[in-house]
């Protein structure tokens, strides 16, 4: 009979790599924009329940026009393969997404946090009704919603959401 598994030793190194690896957060590279893009439409459809309505080439040259050259973008990485992504500015969370595979892993949150940290102390942003999950998030994470609304472009209700620093 293999004792090995039994192991005190044995057991840790499963259990280690059992483990995820370690997330890193990283000012966006050029390099990331179409691994980027492609999560974004994958986590969008999940989320909302509806895909992108826009072609891919549209999105990549949205995302070059607006996401990069207007907003700050921290990328997260996981073995040096992008996994999310947060567009900010220090009033407002533009875009937040993480690769659906690697939801439920802190990674949001992460990048959430950035966001409020190169803040003015007050942030705001919106969700489709139709994404509960991501309520709950902004939710959990101290915003609140502020105002209802109607998306025409995806036909669907929307939610402006505030967050504002608590005073010390």
């Amino acid at each position: 009979m293999d004792t090995r598994a039994k192991s005190p030793r044995m057991r840790l190194f499963a259990l280690a790599a059992d483990m995820p690896a370690p997330i890193e957060l990283t000012p966006c590279r050029p390099e990331f924009r179409e691994r980027l893009v492609d999560l974004w439409r994958a986590s969008f459809a999940l989320g909302v329940g509806a895909p992108v309505p826009n072609p891919r080439d549209e999105h990549l040259r949205y995302f070059d026009e607006h996401v990069l050259a207007k907003t700050r973008v921290e990328t997260a990485l996981c073995d040096g393969e992008p996994v999310g992504f947060c567009a900010s500015t220090p009033e407002a969370v533009m875009q937040l997404y993480v690769q659906v595979d690697h939801l439920g892993r802190g990674i949001g949150s992460r990048l959430l946090d950035r966001a409020k940290a190169a803040s003015s102390g007050r942030l705001w942003l919106y969700t489709f009704v139709t994404n509960t999950n991501a309520q709950r998030f902004y939710e959990r994470h101290g915003f609140e919603i502020v105002e209802r609304g109607f998306e025409p472009v995806m036909q669907l209700g929307d939610l402006r959401y505030e967050w504002r620093r608590v005073p010390r």
